[in-house]
């Protein structure tokens, strides 16, 4: 009787048997079931009604039906009056049920030479079971079929996966043709365009089985589920009859197998025909397949690789990661090519290979799928890629740059950043911050080399609008224009969705508009690059406050799927100081706003400025620049621990801002309710011995100052409003909202959140990587898929150890400077000229070039994949086998043949040291 369920189910496993189970516990266990078991996969000698093909097959067929398979052999085409004669029934009778059989999946169509119908009865895999899983009728009918298939090809590969040799897989990648079509060793059967010689007129596609699968079982990601799979030849006319395949012609297979290259996926042929013979050419993604995913499982890449394997030119190579965030296996991982005092040995993967027999314990399990390493472990990567929130790829663009390849590196750019013409203006330069070149004179300019870059597009020609990833999605709601939402907004947009970003100011950009003086960037810009948002068909409603004009729960009813709230910290602080109430008082962040939005009047007089921070620097500097006969900025810090920019401070001495250190606010001093004064006390301390922000003072030490008006720049707060009303989002005590680290999903599933929203007032570069980020999370959120599946951890890079580099062999050479235009110095305008493309040139001569990416051979199947990435010819593919599937009759004496071979290697590098010694 049915009373039990099998071992090791999770939680995405039960949610497809509930059905199933429900609908049959305690029916009695069907022996002749268990027989056609074990009549079609003789791997499994003992099934129970446990077994996954049982849970696949038992309520799809009827007694009479697993009879009729019973009485047929494996793998033999029929004609319809044999099997007549076969299973004892008229030629009527066995037609009708052989058509019935057909049409679920368990026997198929084929032909003879002449096209004459025969019936032929297939393995489980590939056969039968993706013949069930291709139907969308079929599968909704039985859920079970995707635990039951994707478990069962799990099973089937753990049973084999020590002992077969290469190449033996019941799948086997087929290399990207443009990536060998230089090697003459390479072999028709390896070219794509053999396979569709071969099936011209017979051709297929369908939505493929695995992403379908996948789907219903919530372990999606973000490879959505499309028509990749191309079936060839009598199994295309087979698919095409029963209504699982369309077909299609030599120009659209070829447009297919084009957009899964350019989507990162892999292609992959059936193996258990031989070498000449394949069902299909599947075109596969890591993050969905369960071939891909097995394979690595069972750490056995072998069994599914060509006769290729990638190998980089760390010459060429700028360690962009293009090839990493596609390779299938993770066998590419960004690394290092500069000299080391102490060379590190880097680790390569154990395989099947490696032992005679791969156990369990040497399996890699599961934690692909969340936990792939992008950098080598050993010696880290490239600083500058590392360093910058948004990993950038750095090194690339500064190579293109050098090579005067401008369109490619701005697109190279904003593949992480949408806008580089802003942050060439404002960014935090992490990247700089970390560059080797500065611990051998100065960093590379990188910053200026980005805004040159960004700027020229701008200024040139109209502006680059990049593809989009798909053409379907979901209406998606995006709260807040700053640079976490816009760059949400832009990337959504990529992915396919209908996007609309509710601003409640009066126009878009956020902190970019209101919050940034325009002598340090410029609206033209910002509007610049907002408008390629537009382009690509973003929305933008601004007057438009949610929570007070319409609320989250009314978008829901206007279709909205998802959303991401990247409102921003917009409000100013209080300073806790008695007075603060007097006339002339102001928020910093409030008089910027203003000042961007011409609604406040000239000032006049002496201004103080409360603060130490960049925001700060910009209050003070705009303050000198809208009427204030004097201003003076005074903060807590010591000029060391300020935490403005050292260049923004300088900026503002240069206009005569006096900057006083150490010195904290006591008490503000009105006449007739308008401040004329601000007492200021020594500040002795500003941390405490962990580094906790707790200011101490000499009360006694005083200084006072006249004002006219005090602008206090001490840091920003969140404005809800009555966003939040109606949901179960939560918020810190700061104000900000929780969400999960990773995902930046909140209490409120459909409710995303970015920026300093979330992370409390912080650099522009920080929110734009956010926005990305959220944009993955809501992609996936709405198509009802994983979060996490498939999804890079940006905290996996690590840089290199520059203590262990030689680098003092390097030559000094300046840092280039931009100039000033003097005209615009002390006004509005923004003062600082870009470089030159002299200037650009001389300075990306300064990149030492430090990453580069490395293949691990162990585990690279040859896809090619990483080929298609690369924009410098650094990667590709070398023929290195000459290994070839065999049949499934086959399967048994060439895996024992294989096993001995291992053997016999093994032996001999293990004796061969011995022998030496």
């Amino acid at each position: 009787m049915l009373e039990r369920e099998p071992k090791n189910l999770d939680r995405d496993d039960l949610k497809c048997l509930e059905e199933y189970y429900r609908e049959t516990t305690n029916q009695p266990v069907r022996k002749n079931l268990l027989k056609m078991i074990t009549h079609v996969n003789f791997l499994n000698p003992f099934p129970t009604e446990n077994s996954w093909e049982y849970v696949f097959w038992n309520r799809m067929l009827s007694d009479e039906m697993v009879d009729f398979v019973l009485k047929m052999k494996l793998r033999k085409p029929y004609y319809i009056e044999q099997l007549a004669k076969v299973q004892g029934m008229s030629v009527e009778a066995c037609a009708e049920l052989a058509a019935k059989m057909a049409e679920i999946g368990i026997i198929e169509y084929t032909s003879d030479d002449n096209g004459v119908d025969m019936f032929l009865l297939p393995v489980f895999a590939p056969g039968s079971m993706e013949n069930v899983t291709m139907s969308a009728e079929l599968t909704s009918k039985y859920p079970e079929t995707a635990p039951g298939f994707i478990n069962y090809i799990l099973n089937l590969q753990k049973l084999i996966t020590g002992f077969a040799p290469m190449g033996t897989a019941i799948m086997r990648a087929l290399p990207v043709e443009a990536s060998i079509e230089g090697n003459e060793h390479r072999a028709n059967r390896e070219e794509i365009s053999w396979w569709l010689d071969k099936n011209e007129g017979h051709l297929a596609v369908a939505y493929c089985e695995c992403r379908r699968l996948r789907e219903m079982m919530g372990k999606g990601s973000d490879d959505l589920l499309d028509e990749y799979c191309i079936s060839l030849g009598k199994y295309a006319e087979h698919l095409i009859r029963t209504g699982k395949a369309r077909r299609i012609d030599r120009a659209e297979a070829e447009a297919i197998i084009q957009k899964a290259e350019d989507h990162g996926c892999v292609h992959q042929l059936s193996n258990v025909d031989g070498p000449d013979e394949s069902l299909f050419i599947c075109n596969c993604h890591w993050e969905t397949c369960m071939a891909l995913k097995t394979s690595w499982y069972t750490s056995t890449p072998n069994m599914s690789s060509s006769n290729y394997r990638a190998h980089v030119d760390p010459h060429n190579c700028v360690a962009c990661g293009g090839c990493v965030e596609v390779c299938p296996q993770n066998a590419v991982k960004l690394g290092q090519k500069l000299c080391q005092k102490t060379p590190v040995e880097i680790k390569q993967h154990v395989v099947a290979d490696d032992k005679i027999v791969m156990l369990p314990k040497d399996w890699e399990g599961d934690k692909f799928y969340t936990d792939r390493d992008h950098v080598v472990p050993e010696t880290g990567t490239a600083p500058c890629k590392t360093n910058c929130p948004a990993h950038i790829a750095v090194q690339g663009y500064l190579r293109m740059a050098s090579e005067g390849r401008y369109d490619e590196a701005l697109q190279l750019i904003k593949k992480e950043n949408p806008f580089p013409a802003v942050c060439g203006r404002i960014c935090a330069r992490f990247c700089e911050d970390a560059c080797t070149r500065g611990d051998i004179d100065a960093p590379v300019a990188i910053d200026e080399v980005k805004r040159y870059i960004a700027e020229l597009e701008l200024s040139t020609k109209e502006p680059w609008v990049p593809e989009k990833f798909n053409d379907r999605g979901y209406k998606v709601a995006v709260i807040g224009s700053g640079p976490a939402g816009l760059s949400a907004a832009y990337y959504l947009a990529i992915l396919g969705h209908e996007v609309s970003v509710f601003e409640k100011e009066a126009v878009p950009g956020g902190m970019m508009t209101f919050g940034m003086p325009n002598f340090r960037l410029e609206k033209n810009l910002v509007n610049a690059e907002i408008d390629v948002v537009k382009r690509l068909g973003v929305e933008i409603k601004c007057g438009v406050e949610v929570g007070k004009d319409v609320t989250i729960q009314e978008l829901r009813d206007q279709g909205y799927a998802g959303f991401y709230v990247a409102i921003g910290a917009q409000g100013g602080r209080k300073l806790g100081v008695e007075g603060e109430d007097a006339e002339g008082v102001l928020s910093g962040i409030d008089f910027l706003r203003d000042v961007a939005f011409e609604r406040i009047p000239k000032l006049s007089g002496n201004v103080v400025v409360v603060g130490g921070g960049n925001v700060a620097v910009d209050v003070a500097r705009t303050a000198a620049r809208y009427g204030a006969d004097k201003v003076t900025m005074l903060c807590l810090e010591s000029r060391e621990e300020m935490p403005a920019a050292d260049d923004e401070v300088a900026e503002a001495e240069e206009e005569d801002i006096v900057v006083e250190c150490g010195w904290g606010p006591k008490e503000f001093i009105a006449k007739k309710g308008k401040v004329a004064q601000v007492v200021f006390k020594k500040c002795t301390s500003v941390f405490d011995a962990d580094h906790r922000f707790s200011p101490k003072y000499d009360e006694n030490d005083t200084m006072t100052l006249d004002a006219d008006y005090v602008l206090a720049a001490i840091g920003q707060s969140i404005q809800w409003g009555n966003l939040l009303d109606g949901t179960k989002v939560e918020t810190n005590r700061n104000g900000t909202a929780k969400a999960d680290e990773w995902t930046y999903q909140t209490a409120e599933p459909d409710i995303f959140v970015g920026g300093d929203v979330y992370t409390g007032p912080n650099f522009a570069i920080r929110a734009i990587a956010a926005g990305k980020e959220g944009a993955d999370s809501v992609h996936r959120y709405v198509w009802g898929h994983s979060l996490t599946i498939g999804r890079m951890k940006r905290d996996n890079f690590h840089m290199i150890d520059k203590d262990n580099l030689v680098i003092n062999c390097y030559d000094h050479a300046v840092r280039q400077a931009p100039g000033k235009e003097p005209s615009k110095i002390k006004t509005f305008s923004d003062e600082r000229l870009a470089f030159t493309e002299e200037q650009v040139r001389t300075e990306t001569a300064r990149c030492l070039s430090c990453g580069a990416a490395r293949v691990d051979d162990k585990i690279c199947i040859g896809c090619g994949i990483c080929t298609t990435r690369c924009k410098f010819d650094a990667i590709h593919l070398s023929r290195e086998k000459d290994a070839w599937g065999t049949t499934y009759e086959t399967l048994v004496p060439f895996v024992l043949k294989g096993m001995g071979n291992r053997v016999v290697d093994l032996a001999k590098k293990k004796i061969t040291p011995e022998f030496k010694k």
